[in-house]
C-alpha cells in the first residue's frame, strides 16, 4: 500500500489533498467557463483517435490525472451555458447546484437506509411533501427522487401494471404475470416519451402492448381519438392499463388535456400517470401554472429537476397519489429496512425505490428553492416560455425561415426555407444546417420533425439568453443555409 493514503477522510493529510483537488479541479473549470467557442469541434473519429487509456502500475497521482481529464474531457466538453447551445433539453445549471454537488460527493451518503443517510432522508421526505403540495395532492410523503424521466415513468408504469392485476385478486410481486398478457393494453400520445415503449418490453408486455393516441395541430393528445382508442380496446376485449399523459413533449413542449384525460379515464378506473418531466418546471411558474391544470388527478407523476429547474443531471423525481399502492412494491430486508425498525418509527425509502444504493440528489432541489426562493425561481423559468413566444413572432417575420409551430413550452420548431427545392432536398438542408453548426463549434441547434417535417429546434431553457442572442443564432442558420446550397 502506498504511503500516500488516497481515501477521503479527517486525516490532515487527506484533508489537505482534497483540498489541493477540488482547488485544481475548480481552476480547471474556470478556464473553460471562459472558452468562447461553444464546443471545439472535434468529429467522433478524431475524439476516438485522441482519447486513450494510458493506466501505468504505479499511478499517475492526484495532480497529473486530473490534468488529463481536464486535457481530454474538459476541454473537449460541450458548453451547455453557451447562449448557442440549444439543441435538448440540457440545461446549464445553478451555482448553488454545484455547491450541493461538493457537499453530496464528499459525504457520499447511501438513501436505502436512514442509518446511512439520517439527516439526508429526512430532508428528502420533507420535499417530497413540499412537492406534492405543489401538484395538489393530499398531504404525505408518497414519492421518491429518482434518476430521471425513464426511471419515474417505469415507476408509474409498474405501479399502475400491479395495481391493475391486484384489482383481479392476482400479486404481480408474488406469482408474476398471468393470463392473455397481449390484451393487456397502455396508451399514449404519437408524441409521448419513447420511455413508454422501453419500460414496457423491459416490464415484459412488449411494444405491441402500446397504443398511439392521435395528436392535434399543437401535438397534444386528442381527447376524441382518445376515446375513439377506449372504445376499441373494449370492443376487441382488450384492457387498458394505463394512460401516460406528457405535460412537455420533448420537441413542442407540448401538455396533453390533463384533465379530460383523467375524466375519461376515471370512468373506466384506468390508472393515469402523467410524464411531467419538463413541463413540471411550471409548478412554480407565476405566468404559466394553468398550463398543467388537472395534474392533481392523476395516479402517478413524473418530474425532473435536471431540466428547467437548472440543476445538475441527474436530479428527478416520481410522485403517487395514494400511498397504499406502494405495497405493490414493498420488500422487507433486515439490513436495510426491518420489521422492528419500522415499528420504531424509523423512516424507510428503499422500498419506495427502484434503486438501493441512491445518492441524496434531493439536496440540489432544497439548496435551489433556498438560495433562489420562489420568485427568483419562478422568474427564471417564465423567462424561456416568454422567450419562446418572442422568437417564433421574429422567424415568423424573416422571409428565409419558416415557423413550424406555435411554441407552448421553451421550445421553438422552425426551418430554413429556400425558395426552390421539394420536400426531401428542404429536409436534407435542414439536417446539415445542424450537422454544420456543430462541426463550426458554433452552435448546436437540435433536428428533428414535426407532423414528418423536417426542422430545426431551439430548446431555450438558459435564463440568461435574450432575444438578441438567438438573433445571432438564427443568422448564424440562414448564412449556413446559404453557403450549403451555393456549395
Amino acid at each position: 500500500m502506498s504511503d500516500l493514503n488516497p481515501i477521503l477522510s479527517g486525516s490532515a493529510q487527506s484533508i489537505a489533498a482534497y483540498q489541493e483537488a477540488i482547488e485544481q479541479s475548480t481552476r480547471a473549470v474556470v478556464q473553460w467557463l471562459k472558452q468562447p467557442e461553444m464546443y471545439q469541434g472535434k468529429t467522433v473519429a478524431e475524439l476516438r483517435e485522441r482519447i486513450n487509456l494510458e493506466f501505468t502500475s504505479p499511478g499517475l497521482g492526484n495532480q497529473a490525472a486530473i490534468e488529463r481529464a481536464v486535457e481530454y474531457f474538459l476541454k473537449d466538453s460541450l458548453s451547455v451555458h453557451h447562449p448557442q447551445c440549444v439543441a435538448h433539453l440540457h440545461c446549464p445549471s445553478l451555482v448553488i447546484s454545484q455547491a450541493a454537488e461538493v457537499l453530496i460527493n464528499a459525504t457520499n451518503q447511501s438513501m436505502d437506509s436512514w442509518d446511512q443517510s439520517p439527516s439526508a432522508t429526512i430532508i428528502e421526505m420533507k420535499l417530497i411533501e413540499w412537492l406534492r403540495a405543489q401538484v395538489g395532492y393530499p398531504a404525505g410523503d408518497a414519492g421518491v427522487f429518482t434518476s430521471g424521466g425513464t426511471q419515474s415513468n417505469l415507476m408509474g408504469l409498474m405501479l399502475a401494471r400491479d395495481a391493475f392485476f391486484a384489482r383481479q385478486g392476482h400479486s404481480v410481486q408474488q406469482h408474476g404475470l398471468t393470463g392473455n398478457l397481449s390484451k393487456i393494453k397502455v396508451l399514449c400520445s404519437e408524441n409521448a416519451h419513447f420511455s413508454v415503449q422501453k419500460n414496457m418490453a423491459l416490464m415484459g408486455l412488449g411494444y405491441q402492448s402500446v397504443t398511439l393516441v392521435k395528436t392535434d395541430a399543437f401535438s397534444r393528445m386528442d381527447v376524441n381519438d382518445l376515446a375513439q382508442k377506449l372504445a376499441e380496446a373494449k370492443a376487441n376485449g382488450e384492457q387498458v392499463m394505463a394512460i401516460v399523459a406528457t405535460a412537455g413533449t420533448t420537441d413542442a413542449g407540448a401538455i396533453d388535456p390533463l384533465a379530460d384525460i383523467a375524466a375519461l379515464a376515471a370512468e373506466q378506473q384506468i390508472w393515469v400517470h402523467v410524464d411531467a418531466a419538463w413541463g413540471g418546471a411550471l409548478l412554480l411558474s407565476e405566468k404559466y401554472r394553468h398550463f398543467l391544470n388537472g395534474l392533481e388527478l392523476a395516479d402517478s407523476v413524473t418530474l425532473d429537476f435536471h431540466k428547467q429547474f437548472f440543476q445538475t443531471i441527474s436530479c428527478g423525481a416520481f410522485l403517487l397519489k395514494d400511498a397504499r399502492h406502494y405495497q405493490l412494491m414493498r420488500y422487507q430486508a433486515a439490513y436495510l429496512n426491518s420489521d422492528f425498525d419500522e415499528e420504531q418509527g424509523v423512516p424507510n425509502l428503499v422500498s419506495k425505490s427502484l434503486q438501493t444504493t441512491r445518492r441524496f440528489d434531493a439536496l440540489k432541489l432544497w439548496m435551489g428553492l433556498e438560495a433562489l426562493g420562489k420568485k427568483q425561481y419562478a422568474e427564471i423559468i417564465d423567462n424561456g416560455v416568454t422567450l419562446a413566444q418572442q422568437v417564433a413572432q421574429f422567424v415568423a417575420e424573416q422571409p428565409q425561415l419558416e415557423l413550424v409551430m406555435q411554441p407552448q413550452l421553451a421550445s421553438v420548431l422552425f426551418r430554413f426555407r429556400p425558395e426552390k427545392g421539394d420536400t426531401a432536398s428542404v429536409a436534407l438542408l435542414n439536417q446539415r444546417i445542424g450537422d454544420a453548426l456543430l462541426a463550426s463549434g458554433s452552435a448546436n441547434v437540435g433536428v428533428t420533425e414535426a407532423d414528418g417535417v423536417t426542422c430545426l429546434k431551439l430548446t431555450l431553457l438558459n435564463p440568461t439568453v435574450c432575444l438578441e442572442d438567438v438573433k445571432v443564432l438564427l443568422a448564424s442558420v440562414v448564412a449556413c443555409g446559404q453557403q450549403l446550397q451555393n456549395a
